[in-house]
């Protein structure tokens, strides 16, 4: 037990089978809990291993899922082979979506976990078993928005019904989806971290909203077209900016510097998010 670290915590590893996206989520009073508890991959399943975590749990979970494993099969043959086990908590969920969460028996108090479609819940030396109790509710309250939503929202709600016992600290957020990271080139859809902060899940909705911002996508409905009007207001707020030339260049060179690349296409066209803050800067 002596090279175990105790990541005191509650987290839930969940997916949404439709949307193809499996991810996890988590808080505690520990420093960087997303460096130690999330494991994720598409099309496999999600793994959270904490207490007196054993960090193997993560890659060898997923490489029985990625066998065809139940996730109450990966739990069993995880603990089985640990000597450990009564001292960790886990949680799998599976590529069906089937769910299996474990708690030690020398788990501090309170320590527990809660399991449904689609999702496992679990904590250890909380306030008590109503802070499993909200993130599993809130998880099956919000059955059809996106999977980052409402694991960022069961965190909320954990800690406002008590939460860790000792306090906060770290927070992450993980989720992914095949080919759905950056430029497509990536299967991490979110890969979000606050490993030390006063307030660490507000810091997580702050790093969450930047990251939709910088790299999220607005239907190209939704894009504003670029009339003769809009155009000479986007060279006159490039040029202030240090950006002049042709407008597509123009354009292109400013939203590569501001990390908005994946949101422009040419310049017959405008990402409002990204006329937004253009506007803001200039």
């Amino acid at each position: 037990m002596a090279r175990s670290v105790l990541v005191a915590t509650y987290s839930i590893a969940a997916c949404d089978l439709e949307a193809e996206r499996w991810g996890v989520a988590t808080q505690s009073k520990f420093l960087g809990v997303g460096s130690v508890v999330p494991w994720a991959e598409p099309q496999v399943g999600a793994v959270a291993t904490q207490a007196y975590a054993n960090p193997r749990y993560g890659p060898q979970g997923l490489a029985l899922l990625r066998e065809g494993r139940s996730a109450e099969e990966v739990v069993d043959r995880l603990t089985s082979a640990d000597d450990g086990r009564e001292h960790r908590q886990l949680g799998v969920v599976d590529g069906q979506g089937g769910s299996a969460s474990f708690t030690g028996s020398e788990c501090l108090d309170w320590g527990g976990g809660r399991t449904g479609p689609c999702y496992a819940a679990q904590g250890n030396i909380l306030v008590s078993g109503e802070t499993v109790d909200a993130i599993a509710e809130t998880f099956e309250s919000t059955e059809g928005n996106p999977l980052e939503e409402r694991l960022l929202g069961c965190l909320d709600a954990a800690q406002a019904a008590g939460g860790d016992s000792r306090g906060q600290q770290s927070a992450a957020l993980l989720v992914v989806e095949k080919d759905g990271g950056y430029a497509s080139l990536s299967d991490v859809v979110f890969d979000l971290r606050v490993d030390d902060h006063v307030r660490p899940l507000e810091e997580l909705r702050r790093l969450h909203g930047l990251h939709v911002a910088i790299f999220g996508e607005t239907p190209k409905d939704d894009w504003v077209p670029v009339d003769e009007e809009l155009a000479g207001e986007l060279r006159e707020r490039l040029a202030r900016l240090g950006y002049e030339g042709e407008l597509d260049d123009a354009l292109s060179r400013w939203a590569g510097t501001e990390n908005l690349e994946e949101r422009v296409d040419g310049a017959d066209a405008i990402d409002p998010v990204v006329l937004e803050e253009l506007r803001r800067q200039s």
